[in-house]
């Protein structure tokens, strides 16, 4: 039997239709940004069909995975209830798709009229803030091997589908890829899956998807706090 794991977030049908309303459609093309860490925020953004990765870059210039965005996913939501916000991290386009891009202001004051969506946009922001905290601890607290830990089970809850021989992120990613998630370097990211390979933790398909085989090995030697799905994912 297969299964997907991951209870994803959705907006109310009354929220999207008000961002839908008063944002503007356009289109980005892969390779983009939304967005880059330290623009002035004007706009958030409201997720049609693209792809998009956020992301952190560190005072050395190192890039910090943080989320992967699709299909009603909004972006750049921290900035909200904020005087002269300005974007905390950066949005890559890795997917050519369409994206609504909602004024702040506009949106604030259609917020105050509507106390109802407000609380849902502050639970949204409220919840996104979370994300962001816990996988900053993660990196923070448990190097950079409870990172990669931490991001492999995050990645089972988003794309996890589970099998008779354990659950399989259903998505490909590079050993690069995944560097980013967790702060470390791509041979320090191969040495790591190799030896998790060999403790039969994990499996990698020609396709480059990863077999989780062992996840209470994992969230074990990661201390896992067992987080609400809501919370541990990549969304």
């Amino acid at each position: 039997m297969i299964t997907n794991v991951h209870n994803k977030e959705f907006l109310s049908v009354e929220l999207r239709q008000l961002l839908e309303s008063i944002g503007t459609l356009r289109t980005f093309q892969e390779g983009t940004y939304l967005f880059h860490q330290g623009m002035d925020a004007k706009e958030i953004y409201l997720i049609k069909s693209a792809l998009v990765q956020v992301s952190l870059l560190s005072s050395e210039g190192e890039e910090l995975m943080l989320r992967i965005c699709k299909k009603d996913d909004i972006v750049g939501e921290l900035t909200l209830f904020c005087d002269n916000p300005k974007f905390l991290l950066n949005t890559k386009v890795v997917e050519t798709g369409e994206v609504f891009a909602i004024n702040i202001e506009s949106l604030q004051k259609e917020l105050i009229i509507n106390h109802t969506l407000s609380i849902e946009m502050m639970k949204w922001v409220s919840n996104h803030m979370r994300k962001f905290q816990s996988k900053i601890r993660d990196l923070l607290l448990n190097g950079k091997k409870g990172a990669l830990y931490s991001t492999l089970i995050r990645l089972t809850n988003s794309y996890g589908i589970k099998r008779s021989d354990g659950i399989l992120i259903d998505m490909p990613f590079t050993n690069q890829e995944l560097a980013k998630f967790c702060g470390a370097t791509r041979e320090y990211v191969n040495r790591m899956l190799g030896e998790l390979r060999k403790k039969d933790v994990l499996a990698i398909d020609s396709s480059g998807k990863i077999l989780i085989k062992d996840l209470v090995y994992l969230k074990i030697k990661n201390n896992c706090e067992n987080c609400t799905v809501e919370v541990c994912n990549m969304d």
